[in-house]
């Protein structure tokens, strides 16, 4: 290919006609371009008080009750039976087979679908009253269960995927394909963030027991510009890879590179027009920052030692989900508006009880010290906080079962979600399901209803968060109608 026809493939629309004719246009883009071309280190430097991660024009909407988010997912679909769907009744149809009329023609997966019989599996972990809601918790979850009083409990949430990864996607992003942005993404772009020396949206993958692989589009911010794109912090090592200068390379040094490295960009940026390369730029100057600022987020020496114990043992352990819990209520404290918590290993489709018990055991101390630490510095009420997986289980028991050991299938019919924190009320349960918790009854919950609801609480009307794609414009909670979860919001 002859260079000039190259050039001509390689120029934007927008270039075309500001070459051909729209020279004003031109020069006008030009003029912006240079405003923005000081690099983010600079602009924070000589201005003070400006934002590296600012909001887009006109948000939020309206006042939010929450400034930051804390999204904790657990990966492979949590049994809402054994943890917070309390059917005491169930025990007498232990080993009997589900009635038809409750299962009806609902799709089942491959995994189960050729079984001869479909015999109900009642939990086999007790269940007591906590809180003065007197909800009825697992007795899986002790150190949850303190704080169900500053929880809002959802039973009857429902997706559409039946497996893992389009389901995982879906929870997500709001949609089982995928390419769409993470809802991480979207906060990032709507509202920014209020620290200058941290990306804007966090992800935290501690360790665990293997499952469901995690893909990057959980985190990924698909359509939107790639700076806002979720940074994954290592649970082992360095917590960002190459962060650090080489040996014999002084962070003057560093500062002189990326400062030539940045007028190359801005002539690449110039030529092609680009908006990744500004993204380029940008993300050159957030590593440069977070030299400084990441060290000093994971260094808990000066962390009271109160509230190291009350995230446990394993808290000094990096890579555990309670080191990870600790590190998400320093880094919103630190100004980050999304923190997102990937927990896997929840997939149980055999030996339920024992599984159950070991997840339950690595995460619920985390969990239930991040509602307390929050609580008593005064973050909660900035802080909205939300548990769940991508779907449920089936009541019915995958493989053998006994009456000590059963396992259970995906059910994406109902499971339970809850949340915490930043205007939501504490104490309160919505909906119903039926007494094989198998279908809804009462006040259906669909994700995108609770997407709606977080980004309510965000201070964001979901129906105008909209970003333009293919031909269409976008947004999280997809094109249908998705109402707020007014009952859980105080």
């Amino acid at each position: 290919m002859d260079p000039f026809s190259e050039h001509q493939l390689l120029q934007t629309r927008r270039q075309f006609f500001g070459r051909t004719g729209l020279r004003l246009g031109g020069l006008a883009l030009a003029n912006l371009m240079g405003a923005r071309s000081l690099s983010a280190s600079a602009i924070a430097d000589s201005q003070p008080g400006t934002r590296v991660h600012p909001p887009m024009p006109g948000f939020p909407h309206f006042a939010p009750t929450a400034k930051s988010i804390i999204y904790l997912h657990m990966n492979g679909g949590p049994p809402q039976l054994d943890m917070w769907d309390y059917k005491p009744q169930l025990q007498a149809f232990f080993d009997k087979d589900i009635p038809k009329e409750v299962r009806g023609d609902q799709r089942i997966t491959g995994m189960t679908s050729g079984q001869a019989r479909f015999p109900v599996a009642p939990s086999i972990f007790k269940f007591n009253q906590h809180g003065q809601c007197g909800r009825w918790v697992s007795e899986v979850l002790p150190y949850t269960a303190k704080m169900v009083d500053d929880i809002a409990l959802i039973k009857t949430v429902h997706t559409n995927a039946i497996n893992h990864d389009p389901a995982c996607t879906f929870v997500m992003t709001g949609s089982e394909v995928p390419g769409r942005a993470s809802i991480g993404s979207w906060l990032a772009y709507g509202l920014g963030s209020e620290s200058n020396n941290l990306p804007a949206f966090v992800c935290l993958m501690p360790r665990s027991g293997g499952g469901q692989a995690l893909f990057s589009r959980m985190w990924g911010s698909g359509f939107l510009p790639t700076r806002y794109t979720g940074v994954t912090l290592r649970g082992a090592g360095d917590p960002v890879l190459y962060l650090q200068n080489p040996d014999g390379m002084a962070a003057t040094d560093r500062r002189v590179m990326l400062d030539a490295l940045g007028q190359l960009n801005q002539r690449g940026f110039a030529k092609f027009g680009d908006p990744e390369i500004q993204t380029r730029i940008s993300q050159y100057e957030m590593a440069f920052r977070m030299q400084t600022s990441v060290p000093e987020l994971v260094d808990l020496s000066r962390e009271p030692q109160a509230i190291l114990d009350l995230y446990g043992p394993e808290v000094k352990n990096s890579g555990s989900f309670a080191h990870s819990s600790l590190m998400a209520r320093r880094l919103v404290e630190r100004g980050v508006r999304v923190v997102q918590i990937m927990h896997r290993g929840w997939d149980v489709h055999g030996d339920l009880p024992n599984a159950l018990r070991k997840q339950c055991m690595d995460t619920d101390q985390g969990v239930g010290a991040l509602l307390a630490d929050l609580k008593q510095s005064g973050l909660l009420e900035s802080t909205l906080v939300v548990w769940g997986g991508e779907f449920g289980r089936t009541v019915y028991s995958q493989g053998t079962l006994t009456a000590t050991n059963y396992g259970r299938d995906h059910h994406p019919r109902n499971f339970c979600m809850w949340m915490a924190g930043g205007g939501v009320k504490g104490g309160i349960s919505l909906g119903e399901t039926d007494d094989f918790s198998y279908n809804i009854v009462q006040t259906p919950v669909h994700l995108n209803e609770i997407n709606a609801t977080i980004l309510k609480c965000m201070g964001i009307e979901h129906s105008r968060f909209t970003f333009p794609s293919q031909g269409l414009d976008a947004r999280l909670t997809g094109v249908e109608s998705a109402r707020v979860v007014n009952e859980i919001l105080s």
